[in-house]
């Protein structure tokens, strides 16, 4: 098939590297092109991405408010594309690409990646997006809590399917041997163990948690350092965290990482400690990097961290409680061993783009079946 994924990214991040990934598992069956809002000139970063790993990828000249224009334009694309199916990613995606692929005639599904509500005008608009996915062919959730929340949004059951996220473990088979010198040349002195996240900052994600654990933490464990690997809006509330307590050499803010893979490995235990999520691909990472986790049990993440096997569930919003369990990991290097080999294979067993492109053929050949009653039925009136 002609695949079309149609994104309005920002910057290379979670939702990004799960189309791109599915795009490489998929290379040999299917054709693949994306498009993506320009959002400012800030999706240029991903639409290079693309290209360089083979993928025809387009920036659109239109965009919201000029929702008529943006449409058509769409619209325009998939017809040169000769597309078959559109699948679109968020929520001025799914919107547009809902109206454009009826005005085409074939069949769109949106990927669900998971809606944060943070600020009422998300919120708006994620209500929004919810109904423009009520009337797609398909609707993808990356977990289990997720198609619970679509189901309570009124997004038909029988439309649902959740497909997981996923990533390809290889790059952690054998572990960097410069990546706790590459975490070390952050501090000053090198602690004696690492405590780590990665993610963006900004308020769904938890980040305040974790700085509010490390302060609780590192008053009785003077060998212990703590990195944040991210950008965000609550960078400056982390840094004013941080300076209050008196911990700017322990607690640091290491900006947006590119290369994980090099830096993860030094760690000696990973943290997620997020207020809402999807399927976080970061917890994934670490996991595959052989880290025991320490993550708040909300959206998808249960789903992945078996509680006392893999690593360990807390509560949301409880710093007390993430510092309690990372203090034990801490104490227990065979305990930290055992964890991180058990999360590594729970990935490389479950969460693979392999296994993720198997659920999409499967999606694919039930919107094979019904392509002609999609263009003869679903496009009347839409």
């Amino acid at each position: 098939m002609n695949l079309v994924h149609l994104l309005a990214s920002p910057f290379v991040g979670g939702p990004e590297r799960q189309v791109l990934g599915l795009a490489r598992a998929q290379a040999e069956r299917h054709q693949t092109t994306f498009l993506s809002f320009a959002e400012r000139g800030l999706a240029r970063p991903f639409l290079h991405q693309a290209r360089a790993e083979g993928f025809p990828a387009h920036e659109l000249q239109t965009n919201y408010p000029r929702l008529h224009a943006a449409i058509t334009e769409v619209a325009d694309w998939l017809r040169q594309l000769r597309a078959e199916l559109l699948l679109t990613s968020g929520y001025k995606p799914d919107i547009i690409g809902w109206r454009a692929a009826r005005a085409v005639g074939i069949p769109v599904v949106g990927i669900v990646h998971g809606w944060t509500g943070v600020t009422w005008k998300v919120w708006i608009y994620e209500w929004l997006d919810a109904l423009a996915l009520r009337f797609m062919d398909g609707v993808v959730c990356v977990s289990q809590a997720t198609a619970l929340r679509a189901r309570r949004r009124g997004i038909p059951a029988s439309k649902i399917h959740v497909i997981r996220n996923a990533l390809d473990p290889s790059p952690y088979d054998v572990p960097c041997p410069t990546a706790r010198a590459n975490v070390g040349r952050l501090f000053n002195p090198l602690p004696r163990f690492l405590v780590g996240t990665v993610g963006r900052l900004s308020p769904e994600k938890g980040m305040e948690v974790f700085v509010r654990a490390a302060i609780l933490l590192a008053p009785r464990r003077a060998d212990v350092g703590f990195v944040l690997m991210g950008e965000g809006p609550t960078r400056p509330l982390l840094e004013r965290l941080i300076h209050d307590a008196g911990l700017g050499n322990r607690i640091l803010l290491a900006g947006f990482c590119r290369d994980l893979p090099a830096l993860l490995p030094g760690l000696d235990v990973f943290v997620s400690p997020s207020h809402t999520e999807g399927l976080p691909v970061a917890l994934l990472e670490a996991m595959a990097a052989r880290l025991p986790v320490v993550a708040t049990a909300v959206g998808g993440t249960p789903e992945v961290v078996v509680d006392g096997q893999t690593g360990y569930l807390v509560p949301p919003n409880r710093p007390e409680l993430l510092a309690e369990r990372i203090e034990t990991l801490l104490q227990d290097a065979e305990l930290r061993q055992r964890m991180g080999a058990g999360g590594r294979n729970r990935v490389c067993e479950q969460f693979t783009f392999s296994a993720m492109a198997s659920r999409y053929e499967e999606l694919l050949a039930q919107l094979s079946i019904g392509t002609k009653a999609h263009k003869g039925v679903l496009h009347v009136g839409y």
